[in-house]
Order: C-alpha cells, then sequence, then structure tokens
C-alpha cells in the first residue's frame, strides 16, 4: 500500500511541478501548442482545473479551464463573448470592437476593467494597483495565450481577498522540438479591420524561448471609434540543472483609442452608430517585467519565487458632459471648449515566494501549498486638467490640474492551503490569508484649494475551507466556503466628474463565497460541472440616483447595504459523433460536440437605505446592478478532418445600470439595461501542415444592443455594442 501511496505521490509531484528529473514543461503542452490535431483535442478539453497544477491547489474549488482556438473564437479581435463563452456566469461588457480592454465579473461583481477580479499572467498581478486602484489596464493579445484559467470563491486564500476570484491568462511558450518556429498571422475585417500577429520560439539545449508581437487598427463600429493597439511578450528560459529553472519575461501594451461617447436612449434608438464626441481619447501604456524562479528539491518539495515590475500610464482627452450638450464650436470663444486632461503614472513591485509540498500522512498522500507576498504601488494621478481646444490627441495644459494626488499602497500577505486526503475518496482541503494593508493618499483638489491626508492601515485574517468526494475514477463533488475583501479604492473618494456626488465616510466591503458542485465526465460522450453558489457582499459600495433640493438628480456613491447573489451555474458538454458515428474511437477525424453554459444569478440588495436632502430611499429588495438573473452560452462545435468550426448563441437577460433600480434617465447614463441575444460563427481550416485559414461573423443577425450604461468614461451614456462584421486570418506555422 505505502508503494502504491508512493507511486501516486510521484505522481501527483510531476504533474504539480512539472519536473522529476526533467524541465518544468511537459511534453503534453509541447504537443498540444505545436501539431495540427491541437484543434480536435481542444474539442475535448477539460472545463476545469486539476486539484493540484503547477504550485496551486484547487481541490475543492470552482474553477474553469479554457483553451484558447481560432476554431472557437475571434482571437485576433480579443472578442470577451467568445473567449469566455463556455464559463458560465460571468458578465462581460462588449464596449469596443477594439479588444483593448477585458471587462469581466462574476456573481454581482463590477466588471469595468475586470476591478473585482485578481487579474494575472502566468501567475503574476498585471493590475494596475492590486487594492488602491485595481481596474486591468493591460490585455494580451489572444493570439499568444494557451489557456485562461478561473478560480472563484475561494481563491481569496491564495490569491487575494477580492469577491470576483482570479483569472490567469497562461502564455503559450517556444516548441520545444525545434530550435526555432515561427508563426505568422495576418487578419483583415470589416470596418478596416486590420491585425498583424507574428511570434517566434524554439527550445536549444537548456534555452527555451517565445515572443510575439502584435498590431490591430480598426475604425471601429461606431463614428468617431478608431484606434490603434500594439502589444509584446517575450519570455526566456534557462534551466540551469535538472531541478531548477529561471526564466526572464517582459510584457507590453499601448494602445490610442477614439472614444465616440455615450448616448442618451432617444440618441440610441435614432442611431447606435452614431457619436456626439469627435475630441475624445484614450491612451494607456503598461510595461511588465518579471523574474520567475522555479526549484524542486525534490520530487515531493518545489519552490518558486516571482517578482515583476508594473509600470505605466494612463492617459486620456475628453469633453466630458452629457450627451445632451453637443460638443460644437463655442461662439464666444471662436473655437471648440477646452477638455479635460486625466493622466495616472503608475510604479509598482511585487514578489510572491511559493511553497508546494507532497508528504505522506497516515498512509495517505497529503500537499500543502504555502506562501508569502510583497507589493508596494505608488501612483501619481493628475485629472481635470484645463486641455487644449483642439481636435487631436493632445495631452498640454492651458490650467492646471484640478486634482494632484499621490497614492500609495502596500501590502503584506502570508497564505496556506493544505489538501487531507482522509480517506481514498475523501479530502478537505483548510486555508488562511492573513493580509496586511496601508493606504495612504497626499495632495490636492479643487485646483489646489483643498489639501487631501488620508491614511488607514488594515490587517485582517481571511479563511475557507474546500471538500471533495470522488464519486469514480471521473466524477466527483465538490464544496467550499470562503470569506472575501475589498478595500474601498481612492476613486470612491475622490469625485470623477461633474454629476458624481461621493460619500466621504466609505467603509470596506466584506463577505463570504460558498459554492457546492458536481462534476466530471462519462467516457468522451459528456463532460459537465453543475454547481450552486452564496454570495455575501456587505457594505457594498455603489451608487444611487438621488434629487438634491432643488430637484435635481445627481449620483452618489456610498456603501449602499448588504446584497447576496445565489444562483445556479450549468456548463454540459456533449459529444453526438461518438454516439452517432459507426467505429468512432479517440482519434476519429469527424467530432461534433454541443456545450451549453447556462447560470441563474438571483442578485438582491438585503438592507440598505440613505437619507439625502430628506428623501428616504430603501435598497431592500433591489437588483444588484449590472447583474443580469439569467445568462446562457451555448455552443455547437464540430471537426471533419482539418477543418473546424463553432456556432455560438448568446443571450443575456436585462439588469439595471444603478442600485435603486432606475427605469430611464433623461441622460441616459442610468436606467434599464435590455436583454439581448446574439449569434456568432467561428471556422478554422488547416491544410499542406503548416497553413491555415480562419474567419468568422460577429453578432451574425446585426442586433442592436447595448451592456453598459455609464457617468464616467468614456460616456456619460449609453455604450452601444458593435453590430455585424466579419474577419478572415491567414496564418502560417513553420
Amino acid at each position: 500500500m505505502r508503494k502504491i501511496c508512493f507511486a501516486l505521490l510521484l505522481f501527483a509531484g510531476q504533474l504539480a511541478n512539472g519536473q522529476s528529473g526533467r524541465s518544468i514543461d511537459t511534453l503534453p503542452e509541447r504537443t498540444l501548442d505545436s501539431i495540427i490535431v491541437s484543434s480536435s483535442l481542444r474539442l475535448n478539453h477539460p472545463p476545469y482545473l486539476k486539484a493540484v497544477e503547477g504550485m496551486h491547489i484547487y481541490a475543492g474549488k470552482k474553477t474553469n479551464s479554457v483553451l484558447l482556438d481560432p476554431a472557437k473564437a475571434n482571437l485576433a479581435g480579443n472578442l470577451s463573448r467568445q473567449l469566455f463563452s463556455q464559463i458560465p456566469g460571468l458578465t462581460i461588457w462588449d464596449m469596443s470592437g477594439s479588444g483593448a480592454q477585458i471587462n469581466v465579473g462574476t456573481r454581482g461583481t463590477d466588471a469595468h476593467r475586470s476591478i473585482e477580479m485578481n487579474m494575472r499572467q502566468n501567475g503574476y498581478n498585471t493590475n494596475s494597483d492590486v487594492f488602491g486602484y485595481p481596474e486591468a489596464h493591460y490585455t494580451p493579445a489572444m493570439q499568444g495565450v494557451q489557456r485562461i484559467a478561473l478560480v472563484r470563491g475561494s481563491a481569496a486564500l491564495q490569491f487575494g481577498p477580492q469577491f470576483g476570484g482570479m483569472l490567469n491568462y497562461e502564455m503559450k511558450e517556444g516548441d520545444s522540438t525545434k530550435a526555432f518556429s515561427l508563426e505568422m498571422e495576418q487578419t483583415r475585417g470589416s470596418i478596416n479591420f486590420f491585425n498583424t500577429f507574428g511570434a517566434v520560439g524554439g527550445q536549444k539545449g537548456k534555452w527555451r524561448y517565445y515572443a510575439y508581437y502584435d498590431n490591430r487598427s480598426g475604425d471601429g463600429w461606431r463614428k468617431n471609434a478608431a484606434f490603434l493597439y500594439q502589444s509584446y511578450y517575450a519570455s526566456v528560459r534557462y534551466a540551469f540543472s535538472e531541478k531548477g529553472s529561471v526564466a526572464f519575461q517582459f510584457s507590453g501594451m499601448q494602445y490610442r483609442e477614439q472614444i465616440a461617447g455615450g448616448l442618451t436612449d432617444e440618441q440610441f434608438a435614432a442611431n447606435a452608430r452614431g457619436s456626439l464626441r469627435s475630441r475624445n481619447f484614450f491612451s494607456p501604456v503598461i510595461n511588465i517585467p518579471a523574474l520567475l524562479f522555479h526549484y524542486a528539491f525534490t520530487a515531493r518539495t518545489s519552490i518558486q519565487l516571482t517578482s515583476h515590475v508594473l509600470t505605466g500610464e494612463r492617459n486620456s482627452v475628453q469633453f466630458l458632459n452629457p450627451p445632451n450638450i453637443l460638443d460644437t464650436v463655442n461662439t464666444s470663444l471662436g473655437s471648440y471648449n477646452p477638455r479635460q486632461v486625466d493622466r495616472d503614472y503608475y510604479k509598482g513591485f511585487t514578489t510572491e515566494a511559493r511553497l508546494l509540498h507532497h508528504y505522506t500522512l497516515k498512509g495517505a498522500s497529503q500537499t500543502l501549498a504555502a506562501g508569502l507576498r510583497f507589493f508596494d504601488q505608488t501612483t501619481k494621478r493628475r485629472q481635470k486638467g484645463v486641455g487644449t481646444t483642439g481636435s487631436d490627441f493632445d495631452l498640454g495644459l492651458v490650467r492646471p490640474y484640478g486634482i494632484d494626488l499621490r497614492l500609495h499602497s502596500r501590502n503584506a500577505a502570508l497564505f496556506a492551503e493544505n489538501i487531507f486526503q482522509l480517506t481514498k475518496r475523501f479530502s478537505v482541503t483548510p486555508g488562511f490569508r492573513y493580509e496586511l494593508i496601508d493606504t495612504k493618499m497626499t495632495g490636492v483638489i479643487n485646483n489646489a484649494s483643498v489639501p487631501v491626508s488620508y491614511t488607514s492601515r488594515r490587517n485582517f485574517p481571511l479563511f475557507g475551507t474546500g471538500l471533495q468526494y470522488t464519486l469514480s475514477r471521473e466524477t466527483e463533488l465538490y464544496g467550499n466556503v470562503s470569506q472575501a475583501y475589498r478595500p474601498f479604492l481612492y476613486s470612491n473618494v475622490t469625485p470623477a466628474d461633474r454629476i458624481d456626488v461621493v460619500d466621504p465616510n466609505l467603509k470596506d466591503s466584506k463577505g463570504y463565497d460558498i459554492d457546492l458542485g458536481y462534476r466530471g465526465q462519462v467516457q468522451d460522450v459528456l463532460k459537465f460541472d453543475l454547481n450552486g453558489f452564496y454570495l455575501f457582499y456587505g457594505d457594498r459600495v455603489g451608487q444611487l440616483t438621488l434629487k438634491d433640493q432643488n430637484g435635481k438628480s445627481y449620483l452618489f456613491t456610498t456603501n449602499i447595504g448588504d446584497a447576496v447573489s445565489k444562483g445556479l451555474e450549468a456548463y454540459v458538454s456533449f459529444s453526438f459523433a461518438r454516439l452517432l458515428l459507426p467505429g468512432y474511437h479517440a482519434g476519429a477525424l469527424y467530432k461534433l460536440r454541443l456545450f451549453n453554459a447556462l447560470s441563474y444569478t438571483h442578485a438582491r440588495y438585503l438592507s440598505g437605505e440613505i437619507t439625502k436632502a430628506g428623501i428616504n430611499t430603501t435598497l431592500k429588495g433591489k437588483w444588484v446592478e449590472g447583474t443580469p438573473q439569467w445568462t446562457n452560452r451555448t455552443g455547437l462545435a464540430w471537426q471533419h478532418k482539418t477543418w473546424v468550426g463553432q456556432v455560438t448563441y448568446t443571450y443575456v437577460g436585462k439588469s439595471f445600470a444603478d442600485a435603486n433600480n432606475t427605469v430611464a434617465n433623461p441622460l441616459g447614463a442610468t436606467g434599464l439595461v435590455p436583454s439581448y441575444q446574439l449569434w456568432d460563427l467561428s471556422v478554422n481550416w488547416r491544410f499542406l501542415k503548416n497553413y491555415s485559414l480562419s474567419a468568422g461573423i460577429n453578432n451574425i443577425a446585426d442586433k442592436k444592443y447595448f451592456t453598459r450604461r455609464i457617468n464616467m468614461y468614456p460616456g456619460p451614456g449609453i455604450l452601444p455594442a458593435d453590430g455585424r462584421s466579419f474577419y478572415i486570418t491567414a496564418g502560417i506555422k513553420l
């Protein structure tokens, strides 16, 4: 029995560490990325993570795993709803066809730039500031991404306290069977869309490398929505011994996008492609150098040290007014009105040390994952500068910034989880995380007339436990409960624009997340993951539509009450080919698979009331803003020899833009977000071994819809989503 346990433990260690007398990477990863049948394999990819992968424990957790494939998604355009079509329960905002931003949320959390997610790439953070300003400005080119992994609920324990969970982009690696490989893709699409992607990679002796460059441009579906996006990534790894390796990685992204601005409901109904803003621009620049060290002392014990720096800028110049105010020549000035200039400068450093240890206790294999994180970040924020009256991207000023702040965040965290295998089938995974957070804001607002001095120090523990019971070789029950925490953001205490009022007495949000699910597969016929969840979000920060003493409406940012999101998430993937085709086998050239990703979210406020200007507003029973009750994404994927394709249907139910559940607002900034349904098609053909063609149609029925109303950048008003568009990609891989 001990020999069997040791053999299983050694095998688990090889899976977890990726090495036992060899480098970190395994042969299946190399094969999957380099041979033609990868599209076939990706139709059957497991939809969730294993109990232990890399340096992390996922036992008992709600997880998702998605391999990216041009046959299933518009990778050249980073189209979010296709990238995440097989993950139930995600709220996805379609705001721009540039693909420069990924906006996702889960279970009633805010989707704006994935602000309530712990966003990572190859395991390290890419948020601009994990606590003070956690918006995700960086988005890699999806053609260079191998897999997307999502962990919800108890992601807090290993990654951070965020309510939304952790999303990690795992980048491609060089082909280990060649010293040099080349990949080129050229994409042309409607509305003058053009994308060039080039990558090189390979392995020579102890060195392995991969690098890409991506350039994307287009005029945008709406008027005044042109964009130019560039991203680049390089990774060089040196295996200095059979047990250890060190890698240097560098990621960068920069883009400039013309912002078409928001619309009122009346304007949207008249012309969804219209725009009243021709002088608004947004341009972030993000660079992330990283150093990764991995060493396996034995097959049972490994450590990983990751350090990275994030530097960059966020720049915008806008005529920021409600959509009923036209941006026309001011007759008294003889020119356009000055625009508002906002600029952020980021500089942050993070280092994490992780340990993974397999050991035996009472004859059963156990696994411990533990680590430390240190994070230090400074943001220099300069906003509400009076810019020029020009029409191009000009960040020059004619009067100083109205807001000039220095925002500093420092964090230290200790975390640990352990899989206790109590029986052959049943495991318990308790864990904890201890956070120390120090945030400080200094500077001036209102054109230096008001000095700001804010300091907050917090320390708190988070606890959680996961359970997993193996019913059969391919099915299991899982469940977990975990605490979550969200410090309020710097932006919450700084008015964003002219129609915002901010409560100066905000509190941090606290809560917990519970999951209970059943997942697995039946041979190659059926793959499934069914779960129920319950998320409590206390002292939620949001906005209310209120009126002042003069009856004028305004938006008020405050702790608007306690909210609960509960519901069901179901993923089912069914293979018709195995049942219908005679003589079907795993390597068959004919495959037909139907998947469905369905979620039901009952997100309501349990309590909350606010008094302003003598008006009492209760939140009890109100819908949580930005959270549709039903979402459903269904796809039919097929393969015939070297042809692979997928047609996808998306349904998203109605939601409200604010916590007060305002039905209509004359400015379009708040109100109902109607339900919508879309169809997308993607096809990929590989021929002559090294060549490929991909094509697709987005929003086949040309549905006129929107996913967001907003009162700040890049509105205010309704932000229409893109109508029908098409693309075709020619590729070569040598």
